[in-house]
């Protein structure tokens, strides 16, 4: 069972976060964070943002994903608008970053990323948001406006006990390198972007 195993303020670039590391063991060096803006009102519809951990995109700002540029989308507008953003330790839509620089390689020898994971043996979408849920859960969060592109996020939302009020975009341009990765996005996924 998930449980809060730490917490604490964090000042950033886009204001201050209270975080809250959610795992079942309190040893786990990979706990699911939960970053939450100064002015959220959990007693109000909060804003929520389940965003999966890329260290390639976020850290190193690969070109490959538009991962990095999301993340810190969403901090602003939680920053500016109140709400939260659910960060899920789902590296590589869940196959981890050895795999998921197996798939880059392959990538690199023409195989697209849903034709890569499977080249491995791996799920195209390997990731689950009921963890999202339990957290929200656990924070008692009744009503939420999901920040999201993704129809299989906001299937898990309508799916669970929390109520869905809106979808807001989070839409970022592509570059030079991402955009066949977008597009399958779109055409293999589902994903509601409207600039590609």
């Amino acid at each position: 069972m998930l449980r809060i195993q730490a917490q604490t303020n964090i000042p950033t670039d886009y204001g201050i976060f209270t975080v809250y590391a959610f795992s079942e063991n309190e040893k786990d060096w990979t706990p699911h964070l939960v970053w939450v803006a100064e002015n959220t009102d959990f007693d109000s519809i909060v804003n929520v943002r389940f965003h999966s951990e890329c260290i390639t995109g976020e850290v190193f700002h690969s070109k490959k994903c538009e991962c990095g540029q999301q993340l810190e989308a969403a901090m602003k507008y939680m920053s500016e608008n109140g709400g939260m953003i659910i960060y899920l330790r789902q590296e590589g839509r869940n196959i981890g970053i050895i795999n998921k620089l197996r798939a880059y390689a392959l990538q690199e020898q023409g195989l697209d990323t849903v034709e890569a994971n499977l080249k491995l043996g791996l799920l195209a979408d390997g990731r689950n948001f009921d963890v999202a849920m339990e957290m929200l859960d656990i924070l008692n969060v009744k009503k939420i406006n999901l920040l999201t592109n993704n129809p299989d996020k906001i299937k898990s939302v309508e799916e669970s006990s929390i109520i869905l009020n809106s979808r807001v975009p989070l839409e970022i341009d592509s570059n030079e390198v991402n955009e066949s990765y977008l597009s399958k996005k779109k055409d293999y996924f589902g994903h509601l972007l409207e600039r590609i």
